[in-house]
């Protein structure tokens, strides 16, 4: 299969110049966590903007300094499997399409990979020879901001939420956490006295600095208000195409994993299932 007939063709893109409330805009509005850049009045393909680039660099309003210029990109002709091969190699969930002009005519992410090719094959081979299994894990009484950061610890885009009983009750991905933020302005003062040791004469001076950061505030809630609790699992044991075809019915990123007494033992991503393809 091609890429051209697995990539997406209505592209959401941002265009620079631009800043940064623009984008975030367009991410709610669209429900998009990362949107390719291109120059303004051409569809030329310049950068790429996640959602993490604007959570990591709250202090910066343009989009031309927070986007990644390191570009990977397939052709429309090219085949799925050198498209999940990139996606694999460096580590990313989806590529920019581009013509011989390097011009911007589609995206292809791993879940188009997994909802256009692996769930249309038969591979039996089981998605515990493809989960991750250190993940991110917190109490659903745990306040937001704190859940964040250990999303954040991981580098990971979820969070899996567990109850009184330490079994799996939720889960929180960076749009969830998006949706319950804001950007906020915070001014600290910082002082120091200078004088002339010695001298009895002589006025101390104090010298203030005023410093004004952009922090990411979070919603004054706890995992539990927020998370999703209806949470579809897959076992060690489900195939790959069983598990893709989850979550193409379901329009679903990650699952879940579970063990033979349901315990959790690891998280499945769109991104882990392609390495099935190569």
């Amino acid at each position: 299969m091609k890429v051209k007939r697995a990539m997406s063709k209505n592209v959401v893109s941002v265009s620079v110049p631009g800043n940064r409330e623009k984008a975030l805009t367009l991410m709610r509005q669209e429900n998009r966590s990362v949107l390719p850049v291109i120059k303004e009045g051409t569809n030329k393909l310049v950068g790429l903007l996640a959602r993490s680039d604007l959570i990591g660099n709250p202090d910066e309003d343009q989009i031309a300094m927070l986007m990644s210029r390191d570009l990977v990109t397939v052709s429309p002709d090219d085949d799925i499997e050198e498209a999940a091969r990139r996606m694999i190699d460096n580590q990313v969930r989806r590529v920019p399409v581009v013509n011989d002009d390097e011009e911007l005519v589609g995206i292809i992410t791993s879940f188009d990979l997994v909802s256009q090719a692996l769930a249309n094959l038969d591979i039996s081979s089981p998605v515990e020879d493809y989960m991750i299994t250190t993940v991110p894990t917190t109490w659903t009484g745990t306040p937001l901001n704190v859940a964040f950061e250990t999303m954040n610890q991981f580098g990971l885009k979820s969070v899996l939420a567990l109850n009184d009983q330490a079994k799996l009750a939720g889960i929180l991905t960076e749009t969830d956490f998006i949706a319950e933020s804001e950007i906020k302005s915070h001014r600290s003062e910082h002082s120091s006295t200078v004088g002339t040791e010695g001298d009895k004469w002589s006025w101390d001076s104090t010298s203030v600095l005023y410093i004004e950061k952009n922090l990411l505030i979070f919603a004054d809630k706890l995992v539990k208000d927020v998370a999703v609790d209806k949470v579809e699992t897959a076992n060690t044991k489900t195939k790959v195409t069983d598990c893709a075809k989850k979550m193409k019915s379901l329009h679903i990123e990650q699952i879940p994993v579970t063990g033979v007494d349901g315990e959790l033992v690891g998280l499945v991503r769109a991104s882990d299932l392609i390495k099935a393809l190569i």
